[in-house]
Order: C-alpha cells, then sequence, then structure tokens
C-alpha cells in the first residue's frame, strides 16, 4: 500500500464519527501483529521508541535517525497507518520542519508535535514548556517541511499538567490557528475538562493516557475524540517475556520445556513465511 492510501486512512479516522484505540508498535513484528489483528492505526510512541532501539528511558535521547530508521522498518513489514511521537521535533523550529520531511519519507502517516521543552534543562526537575509562541513557530515548521498533503500534523501539548487547562487550551487554539491537522492533550483528569476542551476548539481530538472513568469510547467520541491512547503494554509484555524465557534457561530448564512462547503457526504468520516461500518458488525455482 502506497504511504498516501495509510496517511487518507488516518485521516478517515480523524474525519470520522468514532473513537478507536491505536495499537502500540515499535518494530517489524509488532506491527504486523498489529495489522494481523485488525487495529486501524498503529502508534510509535518515544518511549517505546527509546526502549526499543537504545534500552534507555524516555528522556529524549534518541535521535531522528535513529526514530525514522525505525518507522522506515516498519513501513516495509506492514501497511499498517501510524502515527509517530516526534516528541520535540529534535530541536528548533527549523529542526521541526527537517522531521516532518525525514518521517514523511519513512512512512508515518501521520507525526506529533510537543511543546515541551526537551532535552530536560539544567538544574530543573519539573517538566517545563516553550512558549506558546515558539510553539507556534514549530507547528507552522511543520506544515512548511510537509511535501505530501495527505501526511497528518498534529500539535500537542500537556499544559494540563504543567501549567493550567486554560493554558492547554490557549495553546490548542493557536496551534489550530496555525493549521495543525488535529490536537493532542496529556495530563488530562476529568470529563470536565475534555468537555471544556472539545468547547473550545474545533480540530479532531487525540488523547493521551486518561483516568479509567473517562476512557469510554462512545462518550469520548462524542466529545469529538477520534484516537485514545492505552499506553504501551506490547512492549512491557516483550519484555517481561523474554525475562522469564532467559531466567529459566539460565536457570536450567530444557528449552523444550519453556512456557509461554510463539507457536510455529503464529511465527509463521508473523514473518509471512507463506509468502516468502512462494515468492522464492518464483524467483529461485524453489519448491514451495
Amino acid at each position: 500500500m502506497a504511504f498516501r492510501q495509510r496517511r487518507e486512512k488516518l485521516r478517515a479516522i480523524l474525519q470520522g464519527s468514532a473513537c478507536i484505540r491505536p495499537g502500540s508498535v515499535y518494530d517489524a513484528t509488532s506491527i504486523r501483529i498489529a495489522q494481523d489483528l485488525g487495529f486501524e492505526l498503529g502508534m510509535f510512541g518515544g518511549s517505546v521508541a527509546s526502549l526499543a532501539v537504545l534500552g534507555d528511558p524516555d528522556i529524549a535521547l534518541i535521535t531522528l535517525t535513529e526514530l525514522c530508521e525505525q518507522m522506515r522498518r516498519m513501513s516495509r513489514a506492514a501497511e499498517l497507518p501510524v502515527l509517530v511521537d516526534a516528541d520535540h521535533g529534535y530541536g528548533n523550529a527549523l529542526n521541526v520542519r527537517r522531521t516532518v520531511q525525514e518521517l514523511e519519507t519513512a512512512g508515518a502517516a501521520g507525526l506529533t508535535i510537543e511543546d515541551t521543552l526537551l532535552p530536560q534543562a539544567f538544574g530543573q526537575a519539573k517538566t517545563q514548556l516553550i512558549s506558546l509562541e515558539e510553539g507556534v513557530g514549530k507547528m507552522k515548521g511543520a506544515l512548511e517541511g510537509r511535501s505530501d498533503p495527505s501526511l497528518v500534523i498534529i500539535g500537542r501539548t500537556g499544559a494540563a499538567s504543567v501549567t493550567s487547562l486554560d493554558d492547554a487550551i490557549a495553546r490548542a487554539k493557536a496551534y489550530e490557528e496555525a493549521g495543525v491537522d488535529a490536537l493532542f492533550f496529556t495530563g488530562i483528569k476529568s470529563r470536565d475538562e475534555v468537555e471544556a476542551i472539545a468547547a473550545a476548539t474545533k480540530l479532531p481530538i487525540v488523547l493521551g493516557g486518561a483516568p479509567d472513568e473517562i476512557n469510554e469510547p462512545a462518550w469520548l467520541a462524542g466529545q469529538r475524540v477520534r484516537v485514545a491512547l492505552q499506553g504501551h503494554a506490547p512492549f512491557a509484555a516483550a519484555t517481561q517475556a523474554v525475562y522469564q524465557t532467559l531466567k529459566a534457561l539460565r536457570d536450567g530448564t530444557s528449552p523444550r520445556d519453556l512456557k509461554g512462547l510463539a507457536s510455529s503457526e503464529l511465527t509463521a504468520r508473523a514473518t509471512r513465511e507463506a509468502e516468502v516461500k512462494s515468492r522464492a518458488a518464483a524467483l529461485l525455482g524453489l519448491k514451495k
């Protein structure tokens, strides 16, 4: 599937009337599994990107090149549209412009640019935000960097948990005015806050992690929330599985007695074994 078709699918989600839950993906295998299970959208978070590529926590150590290379691997492996957490755009507005160019080339269906001050400032333990003016400049830089008009660019703010809900709304309205395609909010704690955001803005809404009491898809859909994230449990599950398997082997368990391993059928589906054998037969003259 061409990249534009993937982007048009994401746009259709944002322009629809339902609230969907994306599947958290981070490599070629996870995106194939998410696609096979019927997820409409993949979410490639900055935290899991750092974990999968570097084994480091989410403290803005991953580079744009590393992020794009991982996205490119996923784009090759599956046709599932992917929304990429591009963090702060890896620098100022000019860097954001290049970030968009690189992620567009790597096959992202959409990306988010946030107004958090990253990397963390010297001597500052608490999360800080860039100014509204700089945030608007980053959104404009992102839009200027886009060559495929179907690429989705989403303005993200974490102001609700850093400064105030009023500041989050003011920033969102400014990003809306700048021309972004949707608005992403993190740190939202109540239905009242979601309702206030929906009343003050016009664009589709993407919601980060939120308390269970406001995570009912039908209600969120009525508040113009089109995508609601649900964390990155797949990577945590994979980490636990690898730990348990290696520990069992280290403790002397025989490989044939290990529990929880993927079946040969699941592995064959994830690796597209049947397709590879068919291709080998056609191109190399090998028997299927």
